[in-house]
């Protein structure tokens, strides 16, 4: 797992490591100016003249440590500062001085045309409000340049947690930020912005003393590991799925959920669905099946899926009529492990979510926003103002794992345990999509003895990965869902 933090735990973090550690904020800049340094030779940015452009705090002072190292380096580098001499940070102040005693060049004004490339310091992680006056003047002179352009821990103008553009933000070529990933390069429109971005050491330190909460994370490749096949495992070693999915005329979500399920591990699944789709199922008999009519008595048949289960999944393409609600009802009611509601299950919750509270086996919950905002009355653009804060306390709320879908989709158990997923790509905005993550998330929970959280994460991560390979190798626009399950399959292979 990859350590995130927001703005405000940077800072934190940043004084811990300067006032618990003792590690001078001096030699902090040294470092990450150096960092930045590296990458831009290393990216081969044209550095033949470079403008460093800096704010008045601990930010633009990295900037004019950068403006120094290229300056030694024998490149030709302007420095141009933003805001108030009285406001600048000591260390700022500190920087200057030195600068001015290599011989560098400060200038006043600039013409961004005139420059190969543009190094942004201008405003940090700090930043809460949105940018104005001169500096918004600055950054649009900025994204009107020619030339390329590396931000400095973050694009300046980008909210640092939420990835929001804060009046007007620098559209960087490559972003190098310093010591943890910020929340706000993981959310659109500030991954966008960020262009390339590169998670630089800088001596930065967190140890059990410097408490974050929440306390977020990503899923990284090397997390698929714990997926690895048991050379003696058996059937039953790789868990019993039972999948309430499908309806009458609707066979699609029913199977995309259960072939993403066998295609990425599960031992069995036992498919519970309408009884028009029996014919259609001799495509996959891999597939268990149990049908079910207006006549069939549903409680027997439900204890007997779920009795013989390891996990329960409930959802894709049940519909929303007395069915399907009786069939969730018998399921909340009477189950006792381990359960992920998707879709048309999500839909069935609305006005009745106490049923959620009470259910002994944990749930996992898929909404993408519309069907969040719908069970929760929290609209789309409140969540996307405050995406950690809003999964981590309705998941706290509902006594679930929630998995918020969007473009970066956020998992909480909690407020104080958020995952914030970084793959995937707009290929998988196709249908079937999340049904074939359904089947994933079942797999996963199922292989891992029904552990929530953990499933959670490793399963939307395994699902974006190979929504990537399926891109790679099919196109982002022709890629079609059952794509996405083959391309899981693959990737477990890899282990």
């Amino acid at each position: 797992m990859e350590l995130l933090v927001t703005g405000n735990q940077m800072k934190k973090l940043d004084t811990f490591t300067i006032q618990e550690m003792g590690v001078p904020s001096l030699v902090l800049m040294e470092r990450a100016g150096l960092a930045v340094y590296d990458e831009m030779l290393r990216e081969g940015f044209p550095l033949t003249r470079t403008l460093v452009l800096c704010g008045g705090g601990n930010n633009g002072a990295d900037g004019v440590v950068i403006a120094r190292l290229l300056f030694l380096a024998g490149y030709d580098v302007d420095v141009c500062i933003l805001g108030n001499p009285g406001h600048f940070t000591e260390e700022m102040k500190k920087q200057i001085d030195i600068g001015k005693k290599y011989g560098i060049s400060f200038v006043k004004t600039f013409l961004p045309n005139e420059y190969t490339t543009i190094v942004d310091a201008v405003l940090g992680v700090g930043l809460s409000r949105e940018v104005s006056g001169k500096y918004k003047d600055a950054i649009l002179l900025i994204n009107d340049c020619q030339g390329k352009v590396v931000s400095v821990d973050i694009p300046s103008g980008i909210s640092a947690d939420t990835g929001a553009v804060l009046g007007a933000a620098v559209k960087a070529d490559l972003t190098v930020t310093f010591g943890y990933r910020k929340a706000g390069l993981c959310f659109y429109p500030g991954a966008a912005y960020a262009g390339k971005i590169i998670v630089a050491d800088v001596g930065i330190y967190k140890d059990k003393r410097a408490v974050l909460k929440p306390e977020l994370c990503a899923c990284t490749f090397q997390d698929l590991q714990k997926l690895k096949r048991l050379p003696e495992g058996n059937k039953g070693s790789f868990g019993k799925i039972f999948l309430v999915a499908g309806s009458r005329n609707i066979f699609g979500a029913a199977y995309l959920s259960g072939y993403g399920a066998m295609k990425t591990g599960a031992g069995m699944l036992k498919v519970c669905t309408a009884r028009e789709n029996r014919q259609m199922f001799s495509c996959f008999p891999e597939a268990m099946l149990q049908v079910y009519d207006e006549n069939t008595d549903l409680e027997a048949m439900m204890k007997e899926g779920m009795d013989w289960a390891d996990v329960y999944g409930i959802g894709p393409g049940i519909g929303t009529g007395p069915l399907a609600e009786a069939l969730l009802e018998i399921l909340l009611a009477n189950g006792k492990k381990p359960l992920v509601i998707d879709a048309d299950g999500i839909n069935l919750l609305r006005g009745r979510k106490e049923l959620l509270k009470n259910y002994p086996g944990g749930t996992i919950l898929t909404p993408h926003l519309g069907e969040f905002s719908r069970l929760t009355g929290v609209s789309v653009e409140e969540w996307k103002k405050n995406p950690i804060e809003i999964t981590g306390k309705t998941a706290e709320e509902l006594h679930t794992v929630l998995i918020c879908k969007d473009a970066r989709t956020v998992i909480a158990e909690n407020q104080e345990k958020v995952c914030i997923n970084l793959s995937g790509n707009d290929g998988m905005a196709t249908a079937g999509s999340g049904d074939v993550l359904t089947g994933i998330l079942l797999s996963v929970l199922a292989q891992r003895k029904g552990e929530l959280f953990g499933s959670a994460c490793l399963g939307v991560y395994l699902h974006g990965v190979a929504g990537d390979l399926a891109a790679e190798k099919k196109g982002r626009a022709g890629m079609l869902a059952k794509d996405i399950a083959q391309a899981a399959a693959s990737i477990l292979n890899e282990l």
